[in-house]
């Protein structure tokens, strides 16, 4: 179950119920529109809308806002789907599209039509927006606004038969070209558009806009309250208006209430910014996870979990603010320290050879594979290794800890170690290291007590598997304040994806399924990638170790 934090809505609910209304129980919807893929701004959406049906033993539809055909596709409908039950959410039976619901709609617009509450107009788009005025100045009516009842009747049918050019009529609501409120300056309700829609084909010309189609929606569905976010808020009095126009029960029709919407640093969640991302080349789809995309995020390794947990963690609130993505990953972190192995995998190799272990000598050091959870595995030991390069420093500050000529480190799960030689190549370049073991200084050993400072991470040169890992930053660069500039695409960062080809990591992953998760000990958190085969394994990063976010909570 999604836990919601106690917020404005769950009070607003909580008096509707009082006063005896929506007696039905609470029924919510999450209705995206078909036209790209879900952000993380709509994850809120989803833990929200989903976890107060929860919460409230109601109930929750899907429903897809499919009244553009020119910009909607069956892809966007299917990646929504899985999206939504990926978090952990069921809609049950209750799918709905707005087009299942057109004949209502016309219907509904030929009754306010008949009420005198609807006209056809003749203007243009810029006309229409030259006759609304400005937020200082009222608008004025346009010269078809006092067209007859039976003239709208005949012109809305004959826009419904095709005899009409896109953007040549569009049906308009009549309600106060005076109004301080802009969107109640007679806003457009239908317009005409020739286009082939991915559910009714070209059965109609004539499409709803989301003012009307969703507020009649929620009421033919029974949804009790409309959660919407804040952008939406300046658009309610017309929600409320049509519901009332047509007669819907004050008791019974739905209620809109608005919250503000996830704002992340470095994040963009503008569909159209997205779209803009993928289309333009500067990202390898929508599910690049460098993009903050739910398929995105998925692919990155971050985990439903995680996501209801940050939402959680975000709240609900009435006024917008910038949350800080070091919280999102927090969460995510926070998830996979209890929930993800520890490995051990060289993202960098320097080769170290141990001159006194014996040559083809191989050995097993039993590792622990979680701190909490426990398990062990065995990691194979031999004579040449792989470790870090830069847990190597040829001239090493007096603070450094690791290995250094003449300095012992010891290694994860195994021996210490001592640097007695560095091999170079005609260039200068450090080729390998030569060091020896203390053969006693293993778990059970005379020596393994002896104390060093420096704790290191290897695998076996022999038995190492070789691995793509994909270290990924922020794909938007922000200002100081952490905003997105207006020309977003200038502050594309071009560094935001390193591929690193020649990884070494132990054997255990050798066949390891997508989407598994590891800590790469002292790296960071990991997981494999769907581009992984049997034969090429591949890892993206989720997040590193360093955890800013617990520092600012503490």
């Amino acid at each position: 179950m999604a836990e919601i934090t106690s917020s404005f809505i769950q009070s607003e609910i909580n008096e509707d119920l009082k006063n005896g209304k929506y007696t039905e129980g609470v029924h919510t919807r999450f209705p995206p529109e078909p036209n790209g893929y879900l952000h993380v701004g709509h994850a809120k959406s989803i833990c929200l809308n989903f976890g107060l049906a929860q919460q409230y033993d109601g109930k929750c539809n899907l429903r897809f806002d499919d009244t553009n055909p020119v910009k909607e596709d069956t892809e966007y409908v299917d990646s929504i789907q899985a999206d939504v039950k990926w978090l952990g959410f069921s809609w049950d039976d209750r799918m709905f599209y707005a087009s299942d619901y057109f004949g209502k709609l016309y219907d509904f617009a030929v009754e306010l039509i008949k009420r005198g509450l609807a006209f056809v107009d003749d203007l243009n788009a810029e006309e229409i927006r030259q006759y609304r005025g400005t937020l200082t100045e009222p608008g004025k009516e346009s010269p078809y606004r006092n067209r007859s009842v039976e003239e709208n009747l005949d012109l809305f049918q004959r826009m419904k038969n095709g005899e009409f050019a896109d953007g040549e009529k569009v049906l308009r609501a009549k309600v106060d070209m005076a109004s301080g409120n802009i969107n109640m300056r007679d806003p457009v309700i239908y317009r005409i558009a020739h286009a082939t829609h991915h559910r009714t084909g070209d059965e109609w010309c004539i499409y709803p806009m989301y003012d009307f189609a969703h507020p009649l929606s929620d009421a033919i569905e029974g949804i009790t309250h409309s959660i919407c976010t804040l952008e939406f808020e300046d658009h309610r009095p017309f929600y409320d208006w049509l519901l009332e126009s047509l007669g819907f029960d004050v008791n019974t029709r739905p209620r809109q209430i608005e919250f503000a919407r996830l704002n992340l640093t470095n994040t963009v969640t503008s569909k159209r910014k997205l779209r803009q991302l993928v289309e333009e080349g500067y990202v390898t789809g929508w599910d690049d996870p460098r993009m903050p995309t739910i398929s995105g995020l998925r692919r990155r390794g971050y985990t439903p979990t995680a996501i209801r947990n940050f939402c959680k963690e975000v709240g609900v609130a009435k006024a917008n603010s910038l949350v800080d993505v070091a919280m999102l990953e927090h969460c995510v972190r926070d998830d996979l320290n209890t929930n993800a192995d520890r490995v051990m995998a060289v993202l960098r190799p320097l080769k170290v050879v141990l001159t006194n272990y014996p040559e083809g000598q191989k050995e097993y050091m039993l590792a622990e594979n979680h701190p909490f959870k426990g398990g062990h595995r065995y990691v194979p030991f031999t004579r040449e290794l792989y470790i870090e390069q830069e847990d190597f420093m040829e001239e090493a500050p007096k603070k450094f800890f690791r290995l250094k000529p003449g300095g012992e480190v010891r290694l994860k799960h195994g021996y210490i170690i001592k640097c007695e030689d560095v091999i170079k190549d005609e260039n200068g370049n450090i080729t390998e290291l030569h060091c020896t073991y203390d053969p006693e200084s293993k778990t059970g050993g005379a020596t393994a007590n002896r104390k060093v400072k420096g704790t290191i991470h290897w695998v076996s040169a022999e038995e190492a598997v070789d691995a793509e890992v994909r270290l990924y930053d922020f794909l938007i660069e922000t200002d100081e304040n952490g905003d997105v500039p207006a020309d977003f695409l200038a502050a594309v960062n071009k560094a935001s994806l390193e591929t690193i080809t020649d990884a070494k990591v132990e054997p255990s992953l050798k066949f390891i399924a997508e989407g598994t998760h590891y800590q790469f000990l002292r790296t960071g958190y990991f997981v494999v990638d769907k581009d992984t085969t049997p034969d090429h394994i591949v890892f993206n990063r989720v997040v590193g170790l360093k955890d800013s976010w617990a520092k600012v909570k503490k």
